[in-house]
């Protein structure tokens, strides 16, 4: 990697610039300079500061998909024994005796025992972003650029230049937007988005418990949401706690003990004793999809098109998708000799995606709306079709497949295979 100083007057020349370093746009950075591909990445924030940063609450669920696509890339080895497998999936709601039952057992091939594979794994952000800045320093084709902001970014009819604020340029011959759920690159291509806010808000902290948690992902579903627990490395466990907007305040003032309290309330005693690890963090939660991905010379990735609700926990999952779907169009494009950033060639990256992420966005904002009513027939509907899926073992594996990441087409890494 090479993020020594430029002179003012210095430009840079790059195959792609990508706005913003995070894990979405990082890996998309990872993978095409690994494909051999000059990148150049801009980011407000310093990555070193990140990577030192405190953990910060947030852990994510890495479906087996996403993490063949991180293997892929040459980031998930630094990840090392820091990342905890997801062996079961139990989902329940609130009193109801009927729950669903997901066993990565269930999906081995009889024959064949060693083909049993984890869901996935959850890792916390910071190691990610830790990993993500040892990848980094292995690609000599790429060049980070941090912290500085964009300045203005001019897309032409032969290529894009970006204008730093500290008068450094970049000419690429694309442009990715993988700046967040504000991007302005998507605003100043005059990309239009469906959005909303949900009631509700997301409550994070990690918890230590007095019995292993056996790789067992537990979704209670509760009227005001989903809380979900997430295995950790050791006895610890990742909380994502749905709460209703006008009462995650007065959980957020709860004393240390009081909370705790709170927390082994929901939990119940299945993993004894459960206290409070660390701080605790809220982010409100929300929908958002852009009307297209693509634009002339540039694209979208991430939360940049895209933002679910946390109930299935595949955010970052889809974002890992967006980045395989995108490297795969790009580097096919180069390797045919065409021009990456016509429209035609990001067309097709634009149609492998709407139709995954759409079907997330319907269906995590379709079961946060069916889980948080209380309206007695709903509530046994719901209950009743638990119980049916749970015995019916065809459905139960194409959920879990799902799950996985490994429905529909597939691009290349996140199959297992190579770029």
């Amino acid at each position: 990697m090479s993020d020594g100083p430029m002179s003012n007057a210095e430009v840079l020349d790059a195959d792609v610039l990508i706005v913003g370093g995070g894990l979405v746009g990082g890996s998309l950075a990872a993978a095409l300079a690994g494909a051999g591909m000059r990148v150049a990445v801009v980011d407000r924030a310093d990555p070193r500061t990140l990577v030192d940063a405190a953990h910060d609450g947030r852990a994510s669920a890495v479906a087996l998909g996403s993490g063949r696509v991180l293997q892929g890339i040459g980031l998930w080895r630094h990840v090392g024994e820091d990342a905890s497998p997801i062996l079961d999936i139990r989902i329940t709601d609130a009193d109801a005796p009927a729950f669903l039952h997901y066993d990565h057992r269930e999906l081995a091939d009889r024959a064949k025992a060693e083909t049993r594979f984890p869901f996935g794994h959850i890792v916390e952000n910071t190691v990610l972003r830790r990993a993500l800045w040892a990848r980094f320093q292995e690609l000599p084709m790429l060049t980070v650029l941090a912290p500085v902001a964009l300045e203005t970014l001019e897309r032409g009819p032969d290529g894009v230049e970006a204008r730093l604020a500290d008068g450094r340029r970049i000419r690429a011959t694309l442009a990715v937007a993988a700046e967040g759920r504000q991007s302005r690159l998507r605003s100043e291509a005059g990309i239009g988005v469906t959005e909303w806010r949900y009631d509700q808000v997301g409550i994070v902290c990690t918890v230590s418990h007095d019995e292993p948690h056996r790789g067992v992902a537990h979704e209670h579903f509760m009227p005001s949401g989903p809380f979900a627990s997430l295995p950790m490395t050791g006895n610890r466990s990742s909380i994502v706690w749905t709460e209703r907007a006008d009462l995650a305040p007065a959980a957020l003032a709860l004393s240390d003990d009081d909370f705790s309290a709170e927390l082994q309330r929901r939990f119940g005693d299945w993993l004894g004793r459960v206290r409070l690890d660390g701080g605790r963090w809220s982010y409100p939660l929300g929908l958002m999809h852009a009307e297209r991905y693509v634009d002339h010379r540039l694209a979208l990735v991430g939360d940049s098109a895209h933002l679910i609700h946390p109930i299935a926990g595949q955010g970052l999952n889809l974002g890992l998708r967006d980045v395989a779907a995108l490297a795969e169009t790009v580097v096919d494009a180069r390797r045919l000799g065409q021009d990456i950033g016509q429209r035609h060639v990001l067309e097709r990256y634009q149609r492998w995606r709407r139709v995954d992420n759409l079907t997330l966005i319907g269906v995590t904002d379709g079961l946060n709306r069916l889980f948080s009513t209380t309206f007695p027939p709903v509530a046994l509907a719901r209950r009743l079709g638990l119980a049916a899926v749970q015995q019916m073992p065809d459905l139960k594996r194409l959920f879990m497949r799902h799950a996985m990441g490994l429905v529909g087409e597939l691009p290349r890494l996140v199959a297992g295979q190579a770029l």
